[in-house]
């Protein structure tokens, strides 16, 4: 099937979305739209007033006399969807006319003029939802009651006498009513004895209803507006080139091959890079400082490649390591035990490629700077703009657009920090933009990782125990910074292997950190990508020495986690687990806990003669425990699919004199969409209290699952990312 399909006929709770993407094919399901959202409009202007809307209730809400609505949303969107989920969550509480609502991104600076009011403005680590869901119920609420407060005065009646729906104020024992509109102004100026209480989740109406993403339209019909977009009066383009070996610094660059060169304004040399400034355009810009020819300090790190990289990993294996889990007796497990398993696996450095590459624009003046970017964290963005221009944060102005891809990446500044002391030099406004290959190789990767894995199992197969050791590096060390009160090892260091689900009586879990050149960040579901695909392999390693069945086995040692069986089950029932396939063809699971959900995955794998593979389908169940908008969820369940996959069969940075290699898409490769699976995905919601993610846990069971596969296929185990650099060939 194409598209999106909502199941009829079920409630809220068993509610199940099965989204299918068929190879070679598109298909956009467009339901009933609201209005466009007036979201991330990047101006002509050098700034926005930053002004009150005239019929504000309070920061985050305004109603026009028309019963328009206007809500703020406070975080980022990037194709997650929350743009939408968010004002959703807020609309539960408000009853007003979801036809109505428009959104626009709330403003960092009145943000921070306004005692945060907003609060946090991340969207990272797949927390926007349940990071905002209190408050911005609180927000919705509040403002209902006040409305209310302002009919039941005009009417003289007890506000409980009132009752609300899509937007009008009902008197019930009169029939009386108004609309917001007509109640607004008023409700700006109640104060209420105390806030109202918010729904809990068996009371919702709205949340858990798939609505169409707001932002889509814009994206459709080209009007929505990236930071890549801006434009402002009088500014100048910049071209850079940092240093190609990661924390290199400048030498010396000889500016005289410009002397005369029409449109360039200056050569900025920085610590560690060098930027060409010109008018009229970037490209001009661009192809003049390709013809700089700049000498670098690598700073010690210009012998460096990927095999000693690699080499240094390994060997840590044997090293000191740090306490993440210790359960039991493993030592005295293994030693008894019927028998042993022992595997290493290896993960590499990855970038994070968004479409849109790195890029801000920035105007500097001598009490204010406003700064035109996609970022996930405008208020992190705020500090750091502060701090690169001298001033003040309440004189910054982070001007947030739609954010051309993430991944983790875009909460790092560096960008806009450049920028800033490009425009510090030029005293212009400066648009700089990275080029694909700089954003490729000035990346701050996902880690390499390697894990070594010891299993003792008893005499029918079952493991006992296992003895789990990994290095990889800090990414807080690259982001500078600590986790207080943090004891053992960093949680993205062991994400995925610390809290796996299985119930085996003995486990032990240790890391070393072990940092280099490279700088690394937050990448998709840090940490649970890459370890999440080891152990998932490793347990079908046991299951293979075992001789039993790998859906199985997962679901005898989660067998006291229900929650974990029912998501097991689905996927397996509905990746066809079981059922005969031709030769060259095998399907392999996985499962996983991330962002407080759980996902488990079915791949169907075909390898050919010659080697190549092929992801035929793979079959999502997810559940993220309460969902806003299924719409969204499926879709994002969708695209993890093809980011994870992206990952296993051909992301790798390589390094050579201690340079990133990989520049372009032509070496670091994508799915493209004839490569691109059938993928089914099950949304199965099992409430409570918790509120999961949705934009990470389905990246990290997708290698494991095809890995799985390929063994099943062929019988060869992938030990190793990416699957390209293995020989399949002759396995069919």
């Amino acid at each position: 099937m194409d598209g999106n399909r909502i199941m009829p006929n079920t409630s809220r709770r068993s509610f199940i979305v099965t989204a299918a993407t068929v190879a070679g094919g598109f298909a956009v399901g467009i339901g009933p739209l609201s209005r466009l959202a007036k979201a991330a409009v990047v101006g002509v202007q050098p700034w926005d007033t930053d002004a009150h809307n005239a019929n504000e209730i309070d920061a985050w809400i305004a109603i026009d006399p028309d019963d328009s609505v206007l809500i703020r949303y406070q975080r980022s969107e990037m194709g997650q969807g929350s743009m939408t989920a968010v004002p959703m969550m807020l609309v539960e509480e408000l009853q007003c006319d979801w036809s109505k609502v428009r959104i626009e991104y709330a403003s960092p600076n009145r943000n921070l003029r306004e005692k945060k009011v907003y609060g946090d403005m991340f969207s990272n680590g797949s927390r926007t939802i349940k990071g905002s869901q209190v408050k911005v119920q609180q927000v919705g609420a509040s403002a209902r009651e006040r409305l209310i407060a302002v009919a039941a005065t005009r009417w003289n009646v007890a506000p409980t006498e009132c009752s609300v729906k899509n937007g009008v104020v009902t008197h019930t024992a009169s029939g009386r009513s108004f609309r917001y509109g007509e109640l607004a102004p008023d409700a700006a100026k109640v104060k209420l004895d105390k806030e109202p209480a918010i729904k809990t989740p068996d009371q919702y109406t709205f949340i858990g209803t798939p609505m169409p993403r707001m932002d889509v339209p814009h994206k459709i019909n080209g009007a929505a507006k990236f930071g890549i977009d801006a434009q402002i009066p009088d500014m100048v383009y910049a071209a850079i080139n940092a240093s190609p070996v990661p924390g290199g610094k400048l030498k010396s660059v000889d500016e005289s091959v410009l002397a005369n060169a029409p449109g360039i304004l200056k050569v900025v040399k920085l610590d560690n890079a060098v930027a060409v400034v010109a008018t009229g355009s970037y490209w001009r810009a661009k192809q003049a400082l390709a013809k700089l020819q700049p000498e670098w300090d690598t700073n010690g790190a210009g012998g460096i490649d990927s095999a000693q990289l690699s080499k240094d990993f390994h060997d840590a294996l044997d090293g000191p390591m740090q306490s993440a889990r210790n359960t039991g007796d493993v030592d005295q497990a293994i030693k008894g035990a019927a028998k042993t398993i022992e595997a290493v696996y290896e993960t590499p450095y990855l970038s994070h490629s968004p479409m849109e590459p790195m890029n801000a624009t920035v105007h500097l003046q001598a009490d204010r700077l406003d700064v035109w970017v996609g970022t996930q964290d405008a208020l992190d963005a705020t500090e750091a703009a502060a701090k690169a221009s001298g001033l003040e944060e309440e004189n910054v102005y982070i001007h947030n657009a739609f954010v051309g891809g993430g991944f983790g990446r875009r909460d790092a500044s560096d960008e806009i920090i450049q920028a800033i002391q490009v425009a510090k030099v030029v005293q212009k406004p400066v648009k700089l933009i990275w080029t694909r290959e700089e954003d490729t190789r000035q990346d701050k990767f996902r880690p390499h990782a390697v894990v070594r894995f010891k299993a003792a199992v008893d005499k029918d197969g079952m493991p006992t125990a296992w003895d789990i050791r990994v290095v990889t590096s800090s990414i807080l060390n690259s982001v500078g910074r600590v986790i207080p009160g943090m004891k053992g090892p960093e949680p993205m260091a062991v994400a995925g292997l610390s809290n796996n689900g299985y119930t085996i009586p003995n486990q032990r879990v240790q890391a070393s950190i072990k940092n280099t050149h490279l700088p690394v960040w937050f990448w998709r579901a840090p940490g649970a990508n890459q370890h999440t695909y080891a152990i998932e392999s490793f347990l079908d390693e046991i299951a293979a020495a075992s001789n039993l069945d790998p859906y199985q086995l997962r679901r005898k040692l989660l067998a006291d986690k229900p929650d974990w069986v029912k998501v097991l089950d689905l996927a397996a029932e509905k990746g066809d687990w079981g059922k005969p396939l031709p030769k060259g063809t095998g399907r392999g699971i996985a499962i996983c806990e991330d962002t407080g959900s759980l996902c488990a995955q079915v791949a169907e794998v075909t390898v050919s003669a010659k080697g190549d593979v092929k992801v035929n389908r793979v079959t999502v169940a997810l559940d993220t425990r309460i969902q806003v908008n299924p719409l969204s969820i499926a879709e994002q369940a969708e695209g993890s699919v093809i980011f994870g996959l992206s990952a296993a069969l051909y992301g790798k940075i390589t390094v050579k004199n201690g340079v990133p290699v990989q520049g372009n898409f032509d070496t670091y490769r994508m799915v493209r969409l004839a490569e691109a699976p059938r993928i089914d995905v099950h949304l199965m919601p099992s409430g409570g209290k918790l509120w999961g993610g949705a934009g990470e846990p389905a990246v990290p069971p997708i290698g494991g699952a095809v890995a799985n596969a390929i063994f099943a296929a062929t019988g060869k185990r992938i030990r190793s990312f990416p699957i390209m650099d293995h020989d399949l060939s002759g396995s069919a």
